[in-house]
């Protein structure tokens, strides 16, 4: 018993200190953003540039965070447990493996960065100097996929010793890198947006240097062999195939929304762009937070064979996503207009443009709580090193996303509207919910999961209190986007005044329903 309570509390501290270096990295991501808005605005060179960062940056998932990630963690949980005198030499051979891998499709991606833009960006054809900007900027941003893989392979390995802080905090690298070539960008180049893609390529760099002295101290530092016969690497590659699907099917998605947007009105991409950032925030700092924290912990339950234990975790897991997603949602939605004013209308990016983004964000926000249950249920199946069951409800929604983006494209193209990407973002919250309903019935099915996730007097006291949150929101808030006028200093005291009374109310109203923090420890 008391060895669970201490695991318990290293959760509660790991993901604590992992949300808290996250939160760090995201508010430092607001500060780029506000500047990429103030500084270039939502134009045809800032859809070249997310067009050019978002491709290395899918395929930084799929190598990242995603695939490789959650097929790695779970081998290495068994090296650990069960083969510790393999486990520098596993570690070595999949070092080297990934960075053979990554070599070959940095150098493909760099060779046809013009094809890529192509492919990714349909919209711009017949655009030159549009597709040969993104183009240059591709080939610019492309060789990030190499090292942000390597790091994100080292978090892995930080993550599977309960070292969260520095996985956490190496977002800001790449941040502080943007802001800084934003800023000198009219002094260093030209073209000033050209800045932003060496921005990326710096950051790429610092972010796998400062990941070394602590890998030398943990043992790991040796030099990586290429054998892709070793049994872990062979365990990981089976693993990795289909978990490229699954665990990439928001990112599948949201490229997807970008190639669509590309053929919309020019500002689309940006404004879609510009919108997922503020949904990132909740999802980074709390579900990324936990799905990172508990694959470790689920797949030492599966190893040791504890279902009872594994059952509790994911359950919890999900109790704990769905009282943060709730309330995240809501003041999305009922404070978009205030959030985007204050954060990104100024220099270029004008109050056309905060009605854009608040489209969107709006229909992004309805899907929040989806993105959230989908990296926790995703990670079950994988703790598990089972990757072919979710790939299956990927391809499902993926192909929902499709045909509903298509299907407003048509009408775009028969008869042009205002605030079709809006559309486009709205299709990708309907596929996430469909994969969740997909996953949850399947989990219940093989008795994994046993009680009701969602519809349970839990969620009931959740949804309670949102409602009184929105209602002081909607009575005393201030709800509408800030006028030019109002100065930078009154928008982010409003708003954060917003922020801190919704979240009081809603905690408070949680407490008079005698809902406490043990009640959701993980």
């Amino acid at each position: 018993m008391a060895k669970e309570s201490e695991k318990t509390r290293s959760i509660i501290k790991s993901s604590s200190h992992f949300g808290l270096t996250t939160l760090i990295s995201r508010m430092s991501g607001f500060i780029r953003d506000v500047l990429f808005a103030s500084y270039f605005g939502a134009n045809s060179s800032t859809d070249a540039f997310f067009v050019a960062f978002k491709i290395p940056n899918f395929f930084r998932r799929l190598f990242a965070e995603g695939a490789f990630s959650q097929a790695f963690i779970p081998v290495l949980q068994e090296y650990r447990i069960k083969k510790q005198n393999l486990l520098i030499n596993f570690v070595q051979n999949v070092f080297g493996n990934l960075f053979f891998v990554l070599v070959i499709i940095t150098s493909l991606g760099m060779y046809f960065s013009h094809e890529l833009a192509y492919i990714f960006a349909p919209g711009f054809v017949g655009d030159n100097e549009k597709i040969n900007l993104t183009a240059e900027m591709l080939f610019i941003t492309f060789p990030y996929l190499l090292f942000i893989s390597l790091t994100a392979m080292c978090a892995g390995i930080f993550n599977s010793y309960n070292r969260f802080i520095l996985s956490g905090i190496t977002p800001v690298f790449l941040n502080l890198s943007l802001i800084i070539f934003t800023i000198f960008s009219s002094t260093l180049f030209v073209i000033p947006i050209l800045s932003l893609s060496y921005g990326v390529l710096v950051a790429g760099i610092v972010q796998l240097l400062i990941q070394l002295p602590l890998m030398y101290k943990l043992g790991f530092l040796n030099m990586p062999k290429i054998n892709f016969y070793n049994h872990g690497s062979i365990k990981i590659i089976k693993l990795m195939g289909p978990a490229i699907l699954g665990t990439a099917a928001v990112q599948i998605n949201l490229l997807i929304d970008t190639i669509v947007a590309s053929l919309l009105v020019t500002g689309s991409i940006s404004w879609l762009y510009f919108s997922d950032r503020l949904i990132e925030l909740p999802l980074a700092v709390f579900g990324i937070a936990i799905s990172i924290v508990i694959l470790p912990v689920l797949s030492e339950h599966f190893q040791k064979n504890e279902p009872c234990a594994y059952s509790a975790t994911l359950t919890k897991s999900i109790k704990l996503a769905t009282a943060i997603a709730i309330p995240s949602m809501i003041g999305l939605i009922v404070l978009s207009g205030s959030i985007v004013s204050s954060l990104y209308m100024y220099g270029s990016f004008d109050m056309f443009d905060v009605g854009m983004t608040v489209l969107s964000l709006i229909t992004y926000s309805l899907g929040l709580p989806a993105f959230f249950f989908l990296k926790i249920l995703v990670t079950a199946f994988y703790s598990r090193q089972d990757t072919k069951t979710p790939v299956i409800y990927s391809l499902i929604g993926i192909s929902v996303n499709i045909i509903a983006n298509l299907t407003v494209l048509y009408y775009y193209m028969e008869s042009p509207f205002e605030g079709a990407h809006a559309l486009v973002a709205l299709a990708t919250s309907l596929s996430a919910w469909l994969q969740v309903v997909l996953m949850v019935f399947k989990l219940r099915r093989i008795e994994i999961i046993k009680d009701n996730l969602f519809l349970n007097f839990s969620t009931l006291k959740v949804i309670i209190a949102t409602s009184f949150m929105l209602a002081v929101l909607f009575l005393y808030g201030y709800t509408m986007p800030f006028e030019n006028y109002i100065s930078f200093y009154d928008r982010i005291f409003y708003l954060v005044l917003n922020l801190i009374m919704g979240a009081v109310i809603y905690f408070l109203s949680l407490i008079a329903m005698g809902v406490t923090f043990k009640s959701y420890r993980i």
